[in-house]
C-alpha cells in the first residue's frame, strides 16, 4: 500500500485542512477506486488509524482508497451560526477534493464511511444525513446520543444549541426514523447499509444498544455486533479489520463480495 501525506486549503473551513490516504500499491487504468472515508475520535487526529492499527495490512488485499481526514474536536458537525462547518466539509468538500486529487470512483455505490467513537457518531451521520452519497456506514464504539454529548462537553454547548442536537440531521435516532419514512413514500431513497459494533464494557455500550434496537424496530438493512472489550484500540483493531471484510469491495482475486448495496 501506498501512503500519501495531504495538505490542502478548505474553502468550506477558511483554513489549510489535512488527510491521510492510502492506496493500492498499483492502478488499473480506467478503474477508479472505491473509497472509504475513515473518521477519528475525539482526541485524535488523521494520523490515528495508522499509527494504532494494522490498516495498511488489512487493506493490502482490497482494491480500494481510504481517506483519513482531520476534522477535530468537531464531532463532524456544523455550528448553529454557520462559523465553522465541519458537516458541509466532509460530506461535500473533502470527497471533491479527493475525487480532484486522487483517481477514485464518484458514484454513490463506491463511497463509504467508518470511524470510532466521534468519528462512529459522524459516520452514521453522514449516512443517514446523505444517503444520495453513500452505501455503507460502519460505527465503532460510537457516540449515539449527541444530545447527551453537547451535555456534558462544554466546548460543543458553544457551538451547537439543545435543539439542534435533539433534531435531525444531528439526532441519529430523528434521522435514522425519518429516512425509512422517506424510503417509503419515494423508491429513490436508498438507505445506506449499516455496520455497527460495541464492546460490552464500553461505557456507550448502552447507547448502541438503544440504537440497535431502533435500526431492528426500522427494519433498516443493517448488522450489529458485540463482544467483550472496553473503549480502546485493540477492539477498534478488530472493528476495521472486519469491517473491510464486509464492505462491497474487490479483493486480490477480482471476486466481488456483495452486501446488496
Amino acid at each position: 500500500m501506498a501512503l500519501f501525506h495531504s495538505c490542502f486549503f478548505s474553502d468550506v473551513l477558511g483554513m489549510q485542512s489535512r488527510a491521510e490516504v492510502i492506496l493500492p500499491d498499483r492502478l488499473e487504468e480506467g478503474r477508479p477506486l472505491p473509497t472509504l472515508y475513515l473518521l477519528h475520535g475525539l482526541s485524535d487526529d488523521e494520523t490515528i488509524w495508522c499509527r494504532h492499527t494494522s490498516l495498511e495490512l488489512y487493506a493490502r488485499g482490497y482494491y480500494l482508497a481510504i481517506v483519513m481526514p482531520n476534522a477535530h474536536r468537531s464531532f463532524y458537525s456544523d455550528s448553529d451560526d454557520g462559523h465553522t462547518r465541519y458537516f458541509t466539509y466532509i460530506t461535500e468538500e473533502l470527497p471533491k477534493l479527493m475525487e480532484s486529487f486522487f483517481p477514485l470512483a464518484k458514484e454513490r455505490e463506491h463511497r463509504f464511511v467508518a470511524g470510532l467513537s466521534m468519528g462512529g457518531y459522524g459516520a452514521f451521520k453522514c449516512a443517514l444525513a446523505r444517503p444520495d452519497r453513500y452505501a455503507a456506514a460502519a460505527s465503532f464504539s460510537g457516540v449515539m446520543d449527541f444530545a447527551q454529548a453537547v451535555q456534558n462537553w462544554d466546548f460543543l454547548q458553544t457551538r451547537i444549541s439543545e435543539d439542534s442536537a435533539n433534531a435531525a440531521p444531528s439526532n441519529l435516532f430523528a434521522s435514522a426514523e425519518q429516512l425509512v419514512a422517506l424510503s417509503k413514500l419515494s423508491s429513490e431513497v436508498k438507505i445506506p447499509k449499516l455496520y455497527q459494533e460495541c464492546g460490552t464494557e464500553d461505557f456507550l455500550y448502552q447507547q448502541n444498544l438503544a440504537f440497535r434496537d431502533l435500526a431492528i424496530k426500522l427494519e433498516m438493512p443493517y448488522e450489529y455486533h458485540e463482544r467483550p472489550g472496553t473503549h480502546n484500540w485493540e477492539f477498534w483493531n478488530e472493528c476495521i479489520r472486519k469491517t473491510l471484510a464486509w464492505l462491497p469491495l474487490q479483493t486480490e482475486t477480482n471476486k466481488t463480495k456483495a452486501i446488496g448495496v
